[in-house]
């Protein structure tokens, strides 16, 4: 047989291609890009280096990799949905154990108890952290875990719409409504206090219909602030028949209050971290739970761990009690199209769990109060900033403004840069109605000198202006 002109290309021979071609009916492999609009489409050839020995691809990579500087060489405040947490060395350990870092998911789930009872431990937890009685074994991140119990939602009461608050992550709307719209799911959103950033009570109370199927909130919000409404809200929703969907930060759950205890139907929220690393923006991990509920079990999405015992001997087992995805047996019945579902992450999450404990993760959420709380004060006492902007109570994050200053937040934040901090989240785009305002986070990775520092750098950058 005639070799092709690539050994790692068996199709690229001209023969072979034009009997791939031939049998697809085509002309050309352009064709297959016909749906593709020639206005967005790349004219020339991509801007590549030619051929290149693998050693000198490799001084070249490592050469630009060293203009990186990571999280542990400056202080960072940049959250905003990944956050810097510590890893304990025994998370990192047990994940990169073969048993569990090589399995890409258990599609033989008899031959993967050890995979199995891990995830189950994981849904246990949650359930204990949330205040839920069931969970599934982790979706993608906290943005598609909202977006699926939105469509949740909608399956369980039969209605059609789903309430919001404008005050949510920019990015988590856009991907709930990138997986509602196809449904003909509609999402409103519901305004704020200006002054306290809470939800405004009345408006929601104005827009909860007949068609309401859920409300969704963050608890803590996006920019920061803890909702203090949360059993008026819970009330309000179930007096119309919907449901309480609440977004959440696990961290906070340490010192807050379980969504469980105030009413909760699903719950949602990103797991990163819990064990997981920041690493460039992912993987995440989405939390998903939900009340015992034989009708919101059924139609929850991903898949549930349960445990049984053998048929003979009477030992333990763990099994799939419920996989919902279209890969299974469910196909067009499936409530969704989950598919690799970040198990080592998930792992990673109850390692973590079980190393804090409910002492420990107590002990984390007060020192990510005290240390944020510290923050807030210190820069608030700088002439020209205001944070942060609501009256209210704030867990990890919380947003700073410039009241009065020659320089806005993004020439703030390259001067901090150049200084070697980084700051911030920039809001004037997401939140062109809250001024020059970033979002800044603090955790337990910052020490009193690294917020001290931030603090002394802004005061000085502002006074030389």
């Amino acid at each position: 047989m005639r070799r092709s002109p690539h050994p790692y290309i068996p199709n690229s021979a001209e023969a072979t291609r034009r009997a791939l071609l031939q049998e697809l009916g085509i002309e050309d492999v352009e064709d297959l890009y016909a749906d593709i609009p020639q206005e967005v489409r790349l004219k020339r050839r991509l801007n590549l280096p030619e051929r290149t020995p693998e050693i000198q691809v490799k001084r070249r990579i490592v050469k630009m990799l060293s203009e990186n500087v990571s999280c542990d060489e400056m202080p960072t405040f940049l959250g905003g949905g990944c956050w810097p947490h510590y890893v304990p060395a025994a998370v990192k350990y047990v994940v990169q154990r073969t048993e569990f870092l090589t399995p890409y998911t258990p599609y033989q789930p008899e031959i993967s108890q050890g995979v199995l009872q891990a995830l189950f431990e994981y849904q246990s937890m949650i359930c204990e952290l949330t205040g839920m009685e069931v969970a599934n074994s982790s979706m993608y991140d906290w943005s598609t875990s909202a977006g699926e119990a939105a469509r949740m939602a909608v399956r369980c009461t039969k209605r059609s719409e789903v309430l919001v608050p404008e005050t949510m992550s920019p990015q988590r709307y856009e991907v709930m409504k990138t997986y509602t719209e196809p449904s003909g799911i509609s999402l409103k959103k519901v305004g704020y206090d200006p002054v306290t950033g809470q939800l405004d009570i009345d408006d929601l109370e104005s827009k909860l219909t007949s068609e309401t199927a859920a409300v969704y909130i963050e608890n803590p919000s996006y920019l920061g602030f803890i909702e203090t409404q949360v059993d008026e809200i819970s009330q309000l929703t179930h007096s119309k028949g919907a449901l309480l969907i609440v977004g959440v930060d696990p961290t906070s759950l340490g010192v807050l209050k379980p969504p469980g205890d105030y009413g909760a139907d699903i719950v949602v929220g990103e797991g990163q971290p819990l064990g997981n690393p920041m690493n460039f923006g992912g993987p995440l991990l989405g939390i998903f739970a939900c009340r015992g509920e034989r009708n919101l079990i059924r139609q929850m999405p991903g898949r549930i761990i349960g445990m049984t015992k053998t048929q003979k001997g009477d030992r333990r087992a763990f099994c799939m009690a419920l996989q919902t995805r279209e890969q299974h047996i469910r196909r067009e019945r499936a409530t969704s199209n989950i598919c690799t579902n970040n198990a080592l992450c998930a792992v990673a999450a109850a390692v973590y769990l079980a190393l804090l404990g409910p002492k420990g993760l107590e002990d984390l959420g007060k020192t990510i109060l005290e240390r944020s709380h510290y923050a807030m004060r210190l820069l608030s006492k700088i002439d020209g900033i205001k944070s942060p902007l609501f009256k209210s109570p704030h867990f990890k994050e919380f947003t700073v403004n410039l009241e009065s200053s020659k320089i806005g937040i993004v020439e703030l934040h390259r001067k901090l840069l150049k200084r070697g901090i980084q700051g911030g989240k920039t809001l004037t785009d997401e939140f062109p109605a809250l001024g020059e305002t970033a979002l800044y986070c603090v955790t337990e990775m910052h020490e009193k000198e690294d917020i001290e520092l931030l603090a002394n750098t802004i005061k000085r950058i502002l006074e030389e202006e």
